[in-house]
């Protein structure tokens, strides 16, 4: 929202209501299915990369031409410089500018911020609050969208709530099982963050398998077990794979690594040794309720999941994919509408 209102950030699905929920994607149903609108007609959107993306990047960018808009897309390796995030230090190091300088001249070129910060790997504690993200939401003028933080990928839960809706339809009873999976590079645990709680807020029973030490963030869990009990469905954690995909209508796979030896490569190498084979293939599949398979992608086929399931009827990797265009065109029609 532009003008004198603070503006409305989207850092976490949490940002937002039941209702806004359910208003972007009743609009990126209708939107997916061919209505157009030149709502961002008048506006120019900045895209801020301080590491890779390739699906968020690509939807956001036609997200925004789709509806009338133009973007400026600059990444930090090569169009811009280090930005220093916390407040009254002295910047006598790497970085030549505070955030709250880059934000405060940003807002006067653009109508929204979509930023993907950089985390610095080295401790759990400290990455986890999430500072460069939330300092851009301080300064900022206009909205702030979050393009995934160490904690949170609130675009990837959109997009997967809109997948769930159009495989499930009533969300409400179903289960979903998040199934950890193998990889040499494991990712941060902010996707299966946000869809853990979207698929709570949802009325979703979920259950949860990982191999020991590999837990999610003990305050988003103790968050979601709060939301779960609020709306009488079952949230478990700690499964095997077989015992979570046992009767779920949805596996999602996700590869993260251990928040035990975060910030420490040998030992967190040592640990992904002990943890075994953790791929999904037919055979997990089949414990489910005619279960589709959920990744939210980059996948390492026949690590993660294998090429049965990716290629097969009961994969939904593409439609999840495909719909980051269109929540992410509802969510900005949300953002900036007058």
């Amino acid at each position: 929202m532009t003008g004198s209102s603070p503006p409305l950030h989207f850092i976490r699905l949490q940002d937002l209501t039941d209702r806004q929920i359910e208003d972007i994607l009743d609009l990126s149903e209708r939107m997916k299915r061919g209505a157009s609108r030149a709502e961002l007609a008048t506006h120019t959107i900045g895209l801020l990369f301080f590491r890779g993306s390739l699906r968020t990047r690509t939807s956001l960018v036609a997200a925004v031409h789709h509806l009338g808009g133009h973007t400026v897309n600059l990444t930090a390796a090569s169009d811009f410089w280090e930005l220093e995030a916390q407040d009254g230090t002295i910047m006598d190091g790497a970085a030549p500018e505070h955030i709250r300088d880059a934000a405060a001249v940003m807002s006067k070129y653009v109508s929204a911020l979509a930023i993907r910060p950089k985390q610095a790997g080295q401790s759990w504690t400290m990455d986890r609050k999430d500072m460069n993200i939330q300092a851009w939401a301080a300064h900022s003028q206009v909205p702030v969208i979050n393009m995934e933080s160490c904690l949170w990928h609130p675009l990837q839960a959109l997009a997967d709530l809109l997948t769930l809706r159009e495989s499930l339809g009533n969300l409400g009873g179903n289960k979903l099982a998040i199934v950890w999976t193998r990889s040499p590079q494991p990712s941060s645990p902010s996707v299966v963050h946000s869809i853990l709680h979207g698929a709570l807020r949802s009325g979703m029973n979920v259950s949860i398998a990982h191999p020991p030490g590999y837990e999610l963030d003990e305050s988003v869990l103790d968050a979601a077990q709060t939301s779960a009990a609020e709306r009488g469905v079952e949230l478990e954690t700690g499964l095997s794979m077989e015992d979570a995909a046992e009767g779920a209508h949805v596996v999602y796979a996700r590869s993260w690594h251990s928040l035990e030896t975060y910030g420490n490569p040998t030992l967190a190498a040592s640990q992904l040794a002990r943890a075994g084979t953790w791929t999904i293939d037919e055979a997990v599949m089949a414990r489910g309720e005619q279960a589709g398979l959920m990744h939210p992608m980059p996948v390492r086929r026949n690590l993660e999941v294998t090429d049965e399931v990716l290629d097969g009827p009961r994969s939904l990797i593409l439609a999840q994919a495909e719909n980051r265009l269109h929540t992410q065109k509802g969510l900005l029609s949300l953002l900036l509408r007058p």
